[in-house]
């Protein structure tokens, strides 16, 4: 769980009065006062940072509402980072004394997102202090409101929960999440307050960025009431125009934050250049060892992790990676990252030290990083860290495809599906054998051909001889 970031205490007026009024009274002259010594009572939040590419994020939910009083490891706010959603917590006591980007907003990185006063007595100054014209330009400038913030904006600052269940009904210009097989998507706090309402989820319109449920939607709709007419009420709405796959045709759909940073790092991956080389591998072994271990949980994404780790260990240069374009560095770890693909984008999480770990151990681990991703639960080590990595199509019938290499590793490796293949034995007889193609696109500036065929001769072999892959 994330921290929030707050700068020293901003003095207030009486308590700077009181410091002069000490000072003069005093026969010595005080030192000057150390920006980190605390003498005032409201703090700055600031938007942190949850990974090492994240520019800006997106506020998903509030956990509290103004006014709240706030414990140190308190869970605050749900920000969408651009892999992922998580709860961040604050590591103050105080009072949450004004929000300035609201549900739906995105901020920089460092930019202030809300006020934290350490007593009540503060909390109108702190207010006075968020509406000021420098902070409100500072607000809006990085955190766009969402179409439903005027009405929010209104609300008085004693009840905003109250006036965002209100208004929340009227915003529903979208269908519930049930309709159309979609799979509900939901901010983690509004999953645990529908369980402790006990609301059906996918019965609720979400008013959060690209139809997301957040908590406010699930107050409303336990507040009204209305779970019987919900039905009958999205009935009435106008259809819109809708190819066969539910997809409002002529729609214009802005990015997810997750959508912007993979956009990004494709166009940076077109600064590196690259090279492929692709080899077809036998898996009439591997097919066998998976039929046999399937039943213990054991994944073929696991089991291709674990060949591609063992034949790295015997080429570590391909399990290199360049940063700077001016040396390179040889990766003592060999973490496997997947590529996975997400409602909101496309996501890799890492398979840790796939050389050591068991496949038992590794393919327990898959299913487990696989939800969290499902989830937008993953964090930053979980998906930062990969040193290699697989996209697997096998599963969709396509026999080869190119991947395009992620900044910042040496090597990524496209598989395709097992396919019957005819095939000339060594008798010279005519036989039929199950078969994979698989393409590497590597960094040319550390990587070579040579380096990548005797990778792939390894990594064959592992496969076809598959005996290794289950100690």
């Amino acid at each position: 769980m994330a921290h929030l970031l707050h700068t020293p205490f901003i003095p207030s007026s009486s308590s700077s009065a009181a410091l002069r009024r000490s000072s003069a009274s005093s026969g010595t002259r005080r030192p000057p006062v150390s920006p980190g010594v605390v003498r005032a009572k409201i703090r700055e939040i600031f938007m942190p940072a949850l990974s090492s590419t994240m520019t800006e994020g997106k506020i998903v939910s509030w956990v509290k509402s103004e006014g709240d009083k706030l414990s140190k490891g308190e869970s605050v706010v749900v920000v969408e980072s651009d892999k992922a959603d998580m709860d961040v917590e604050t590591f103050y006591d105080g009072y949450l004394a004004a929000i300035m980007v609201d549900e739906g907003g995105v901020a920089a990185v460092g930019a202030p997102i809300a006020l934290l006063a350490e007593n009540e007595d503060e909390i109108e100054q702190a207010k006075s202090k968020a509406q000021s014209p420098s902070s409100a330009s500072s607000s809006a400038s990085s955190s766009p409101a969402p179409a439903a913030a005027p009405a929010v904006e209104a609300q008085s600052d004693k009840a905003p929960v109250k006036a965002a269940a209100a208004a929340a009904p009227a915003v529903a210009s979208t269908h519930p999440a049930s309709e159309g097989g979609k799979r509900v998507v939901a901010s983690p706090y509004a999953k645990k307050l529908a369980k402790e309402l006990k609301v059906e989820l996918g019965r609720i319109v979400g008013t959060g960025p690209l139809g997301r449920i957040v908590a406010k939607d699930v107050e409303a709709f336990a507040a009204s009431g209305a779970a019987a007419a919900a039905a009958p009420a999205a009935a009435a709405a106008p259809a819109a125009a809708k190819s066969g796959s539910g997809v409002e045709l002529g729609s214009v759909v802005p990015f997810t934050t997750m959508q912007s940073a993979v956009s990004r790092n494709m166009v940076e991956s077109l600064g590196v250049p690259t090279f492929r080389v692709g080899y077809t591998i036998t898996t009439d072994a591997l097919d066998a060892l998976y039929k046999k271990i399937k039943s213990k949980g054991v994944t073929m994404t696991a089991l291709l992790a674990k060949a591609t780790a063992l034949a790295l260990v015997k080429h570590p240069v391909v399990n290199s990676s360049c940063r700077d374009g001016n040396s390179f560095t040889y990766n003592s770890s060999i973490n496997i990252a997947v590529a996975v693909a997400t409602e909101g984008g496309l996501i890799t999480p890492v398979l840790q030290d796939a050389d050591k770990v068991d496949v038992y151990t590794l393919s327990r681990k898959w299913k487990e990083l696989v939800d969290k991703a499902r989830a937008k639960q993953l964090q930053p080590h979980e998906y930062s860290t990969g040193t290699f990595t697989l996209s697997n199509l096998g599963m969709f019938g396509v026999d080869r495809f190119d991947a395009i290499l992620p900044p910042g590793t040496g090597a990524i490796m496209a598989v395709g599906s097992s396919q019957p293949t005819v095939v000339a034995t060594k008798d010279g007889r005519i036989g039929m054998k199950n078969q994979m193609q698989v393409n590497v696109t590597a960094d040319h500036r550390v990587i070579y051909g040579a380096d990548l065929a005797q990778f792939l001769q390894t990594l064959s072999q592992i496969i076809e001889d598959p005996k290794d892959l289950t100690f």
